[in-house]
């Protein structure tokens, strides 16, 4: 991937480094790492970070590393792959894999099928994903192929301009159609799972708007968009509410409907690091949310 500047009349840059810091805002780690590995570029010339520029001139650079990721066994896996440029790639994780490889999923994780699929389309790059997901939810996982792609949307989500849309069923009848459930959430005591609303918290916020009530089974299916981005939010926010999330047993009630919590990653949003414009994308419900 190489990420070209043209000098404008109406710019106020006076070296290579500005332009990469400012307009790209590449981080220093990386800066480092694109100057050792001579991958900054004027007018199509290897470059000194401190040259000047000038009203006309390209500044550009390189992101073609092979990268070091044998700490990740692959794993030969059907991926269901929303989207993918030579920037990212957006997938649908059933319920049941976790993101991340661990002790108990050192080789069927997400990121274990990733690293199979990266090798057969001869890709050498470490594994790099920007939102997570538990284990037990569903939905739209991305992973950035660049250290620079990675930066720029963990960016984004840090200044809330990646928007993050979940379906989740619920027990029971909500009295309000919408509402937003501003409390603060920190870990539980004695526990390095569970999280719990509390004073000392960090802040959360999650908005919500009931889309349909089931009688039968006194269930509601709510549209979930967070504000914030803490661990377990939703499933702490609605246990708060007096809703848990079907299926939950962490924080709810078991469910002879589904065997897990039922709660879906169902749309992002955010600008494509490199052309800034607007990007969504939506995964459909598994099976099991499909009541």
């Amino acid at each position: 991937m190489k990420l070209c500047y043209t000098i404008q009349s109406t710019d106020t840059y006076a070296t290579i480094k500005e332009v990469l810091k400012a307009y790209f805002n590449v981080s220093d780690r990386l800066l480092i790492k694109l100057k050792k590995n001579n991958k900054i570029y004027l007018n199509n010339n290897i470059i000194n970070v401190n040259a000047t520029v000038n009203i006309g001139d390209i500044v550009s650079f390189i992101l073609d590393f092979e990268e070091d990721n044998s700490n990740i066994i692959g794993t030969k896996m059907d991926l269901e792959i929303i989207y993918e440029d030579d920037a990212y790639i957006v997938l649908n994780k059933p319920a049941g894999i976790p993101v991340h490889p661990s002790m108990e999923h050192y080789t069927d994780s997400l990121s274990n099928g990733l690293k199979y699929y990266f090798e057969s389309i001869g890709l050498k790059r470490k594994i790099r994903p920007v939102n997570r997901l538990d284990k037990n939810t569903s939905g739209l996982v991305v992973f950035a192929k660049n250290e620079y792609i990675q930066e720029c949307l963990v960016r984004q989500m840090k200044e809330n301009q990646f928007y993050k849309e979940y379906i989740a069923i619920c027990e029971g009848k909500f009295n309000k159609e919408s509402g937003v459930i501003n409390a603060p959430i920190s870990r539980k005591e004695n526990s390095i799972i569970e999280r719990c609303i509390s004073k000392n918290g960090d802040t959360a916020i999650t908005k919500y708007t009931v889309l349909t009530y089931n009688e039968d089974y006194n269930y509601s299916v709510v549209k979930c968009v967070l504000k914030t981005g803490r661990t377990h939010q939703i499933r702490v926010h609605m246990k708060y509410i007096g809703h848990p999330i079907l299926g939950d047993t962490l924080y709810g009630n078991p469910s002879k409907l589904i065997n897990r919590q039922a709660l879906h990653s169902h749309i992002i949003s955010f600008n494509h690091p490199i052309n800034k414009k607007n990007v969504t994308y939506t995964a459909p419900l598994f099976s099991d949310m499909s009541l």
